[in-house]
């Protein structure tokens, strides 16, 4: 095991690490300090977080240590666990904000979605891996989409759209890399299109009037197009190097809502500026860039797709959270990798870190025979 030691990715972990420490401290700013603080330090936010990381750091190295190839065999009774827990929110999950999407164990709530992210990756990995070449195949693409509009269909009635479409680019990625032919993903993305009013007319009349302040922001100002002009605001005042650590108006004044969740980028970019914006990119690039390194190492089809499913989720997610911050694309209500509040979320990236961590430590077969 020593030798296989020497290929965890310690500037992976490393970039982890920062991006979290990065989380808590603007959680801190966001909550703490305007005033959010609960009866007790337990109780806060950002400790919350912190414990959330700890957990999910521990279950990485965990993780890391068990041959990936374990997966092969649980990726059926992975994949049923999840859709039944995604059933479940149903019929016993706790509301929130209008979505039912979380299931309640009293010491502590569980988001079935944030795991499903990661348990589709796999399976659906597996299933790529196994067909190969087939996968140019028609049929054998139409399967593959089944297996990912099954658990994303139940994630969109919860509803949490932002999810649902992060599955969809999952799955779109992943049979790129697999070699679907360009000529049956357009004739999948033309009937997409041809249900698109039939998917408009499904959308939560919330979900509609976001894209439609989006589309003209003056629409609702103080309503659905709040959160949007704060963020702006925000983002926008905090010029190259911020405010202000802890001094952010929007922040502070709690003109910024959600501000630990979805707006933290906007948090960090007023108090920051643009530097803390930089040294955000710059963190979460290289994470990117390292996920992908191990795609590019993995010793198998299987390795290599999970590595690039992982990189799609926090690549996808990042880039969405933080257009919906800036004003480039509707509000989904998409968290920001490894910054945005949420134990669920944190522990799942940890969770596929430490699978791609297990890519790397085993990528050379003759270690390993």
């Amino acid at each position: 095991m020593r030798r296989a030691t020497q290929h965890f990715d310690f500037l992976l972990l490393g970039a982890t690490l920062l991006l979290i420490l990065y989380s808590v401290t603007m959680i801190y700013s966001a909550t703490y300090l305007s005033g959010e603080r609960g009866q007790n330090l337990w109780d806060t936010l950002f400790v919350r977080q912190a414990i959330h990381a700890l957990v999910g750091i521990g279950l990485l190295f965990l993780v890391a240590r068990i041959d990936y190839q374990y997966l092969e065999l649980l990726h059926r009774p992975l994949y049923i666990l999840v859709i039944l827990s995604l059933l479940l929110v149903f019929v016993v999950g706790h509301g929130s904000f209008g979505a039912q999407r979380w299931l309640d164990f009293n010491i502590f709530t569980f988001q079935p979605s944030e795991l499903a992210k990661l348990i589709v990756i796999i399976t659906l990995a597996k299933y790529l891996a196994d067909r190969g070449p087939e996968v140019k195949r028609f049929p054998y693409l139409l399967l593959s989409l089944v297996i990912v509009a099954i658990p994303m269909l139940l994630i969109y009635l919860q509803p949490a759209l932002g999810t649902a479409l992060i599955l969809a680019v999952v799955w779109l990625a992943m049979v790129l890399v697999a070699g679907a032919r360009l000529r049956h993903l357009t004739i999948l993305a033309l009937l997409g299109v041809l249900c698109a009013p039939l998917i408009w007319l499904s959308l939560e009349d919330y979900m509609r009037e976001r894209v439609m302040v989006f589309l003209n922001p003056q629409q609702d100002p103080l309503g659905a197009g709040y959160n949007m002009r704060q963020a702006l605001i925000a983002v926008g005042s905090g010029g190259w190097i911020g405010q202000g650590f802890g001094s952010g108006s929007q922040n502070q004044l709690h003109f910024l809502r959600v501000r630990h969740t979805d707006y933290i980028f906007s948090v960090l970019g007023e108090e920051l500026g643009f530097v803390g914006v930089l040294i955000l990119l710059l963190l979460l690039g290289t994470l990117l860039f390292r996920i992908l390194r191990a795609a590019d190492l993995a010793r198998d089809d299987f390795g290599k797709l999970i590595a690039c499913g992982v990189a799609t989720v926090i690549g996808f997610q990042a880039f969405v959270n933080i257009g919906m911050n800036i004003g480039l694309i509707p509000a989904v209500g998409t968290s920001l990798p490894f910054m945005s509040y949420g134990g669920s979320g944190l522990i799942t990236l940890l969770l596929a870190e430490g699978v791609v961590q297990s890519i790397l430590i085993r990528h050379r077969k003759l270690e390993f025979q």
